[in-house]
């Protein structure tokens, strides 16, 4: 018999103490990396080369002339043209500690060093295991979520989610879904998501209904999703099976709504059996709470819930009554297993090492994230970055004149002086920061110096 019945690979003492001592001989490697630089002339000529050559092969060129070298200390990244940039977009989300955290980084090792690679939902690993079971004690706090299911993104858990709320409420197939909302990148999801460029040349099913999100400073806005989600419901009586919201919109712009938007809603689809379905995909761990059903204070009303990104994996949440039957929810892949152990580690620090709640660390960056952007809308960059504002480490601003034309060169511009940022919204464009929960005062100066610039440079 194995001498590790019973116990891992990573209760090993020996084990244990060998791998911190890797990722300490890593991190020494990136002492120099605390600053951004601008490329290095040894480098360029090959960081172009691979830069064209992933284009080549790829069908398109890359959005930024970016490849990571593998190297990044916090909240950079080295990349292969020799600079470091300051990375305000992580992945589109998923380094929520930024790079190379020792923590994240001996975590990976230990998945690692499992028997397989990837982990799948017929014959899954501890680490399976533990990450599903953590994701429901801590879910069911709030809510009366009560199982999980793990899969490999957080498209994958988008459509499992609308598989078992089509199911339960069969034969419903419609699906009630906000104005500038974005689900995913495969052919439902890409239907769910408010954005035409998103789907074009893909056959449209007529499957999803549009419920306008709340406008700040209009006083009926309110009244008016709610009368559009009734008319909705009054014209396809028991032919709806979900309502699907993104509690803030992501690629919709960074708006959020308060609770006193959503709740008559949620109640009016309580009471007609539709599914409440929280899409918290880009939202989770980084409101404030570790859910953003948490921060609105709504999570009695959720059936349904995805999360991936700063999971480092994709995860269904749902309810006994969401419990689907056997052979609806499969599929090979549930995560690789340094994901599966990565995430478990992000779920520990983020709910045990300060970064929760209105006095905790991100509360702390959003505001003095926050704080330097209006300052700058005040001072230099008058009147060209407005509308500053978000939830914790999701945050955005209206720059220049929130055209698509300038917002994307102004893009450039910043990752050309040593940032990365990204766009959301439309109509107006905006200025889109996931900021690392690993930001201190120095790295949102440089972010302020660097955004100062490039505004004026525009401008």
């Amino acid at each position: 018999m194995s001498k590790l019945v019973g116990r891992t690979i990573a209760e090993s003492s020996k084990i244990e103490s060998l791998i911190n001592e890797l990722v300490h001989e890593v991190s020494k490697l990136e002492e120099g990396i605390t600053t951004a630089r601008a490329p290095q002339d040894a480098h360029v000529d090959n960081g172009k080369k691979q830069f064209d050559e992933i284009g080549k092969y790829r069908g398109r060129p890359l959005f930024y002339p970016f490849l990571g070298t593998g190297a990044g200390r916090g909240p950079y990244v080295e990349v292969e043209d020799g600079s470091v940039k300051l990375d305000l977009v992580n992945g589109i989300g998923v380094h929520i500690f930024g790079h190379g955290h020792p923590k994240m980084r001996a975590a990976a090792v230990r998945g690692a060093l499992s028997d397989v690679v990837m982990q799948g939902n017929l014959e899954p690993n501890h680490e399976y295991a533990i990450v599903g079971k953590r994701m429901v004690e801590l879910a069911s706090r709030k809510s009366r979520l009560k199982y999980c299911w793990l899969t490999t993104c957080g498209t994958m858990a988008n459509e499992n989610a609308l598989k078992i709320a089509r199911q339960k409420n069969t034969p419903a197939r419609l699906v009630l879904a906000m104005e500038n909302s974005f689900a995913g990148r495969s052919t439902m999801m890409a239907e769910v998501t408010d954005n035409p460029a998103y789907r074009q040349g893909l056959p449209v099913y007529n499957e999803v209904l549009r419920v306008p999100f709340y406008k700040p400073g209009d006083p009926k806005s309110a009244d008016v999703a709610l009368r559009r989600l009734k008319e909705h419901v009054a014209a396809n009586e028991k032919n709806i099976s979900c309502f699907v919201f993104e509690p803030m919109l992501g690629e919709g712009g960074y708006r959020y709504a308060p609770k006193e938007y959503f709740v008559p809603m949620l109640e009016f689809c309580k009471e007609k059996g539709i599914a409440v379905w929280a899409d918290e995909v880009q939202t989770f761990m980084r409101t404030g709470e570790l859910f953003a059903f948490e921060t609105l204070d709504i999570g009695k009303y959720i059936d349904i819930c995805t999360v991936a990104k700063t999971l480092q994996t994709g995860a269904l949440l749902y309810t006994e009554e969401y419990n689907p039957q056997p052979g609806l929810v499969a599929g090979t892949f549930s995560g690789g297993s340094s994901a599966l152990a990565a995430g478990l580690e992000a779920l520990r620090m983020i709910t045990e090492e300060g970064y929760l709640g209105p006095s905790g660390k991100i509360a702390k960056i959003h505001n003095d994230f926050v704080g330097m952007l209006n300052r700058l809308n005040e001072t230099t960059c008058k009147g060209l970055l407005r509308e500053a504002g978000g939830l914790g480490l999701m945050v955005a601003v209206t720059p220049l004149d929130g055209s698509k034309d300038n917002v994307t060169k102004l893009l450039y511009q910043l990752y050309k002086n040593g940032m990365i940022a990204f766009s959301c919204g439309r109509d107006p464009y905006r200025l889109r920061f996931l900021l690392p929960a690993v930001m201190e005062t120095k790295d949102i100066e440089l972010a302020g110096q660097i955004l100062e610039k490039s505004i004026l440079e525009m401008a």
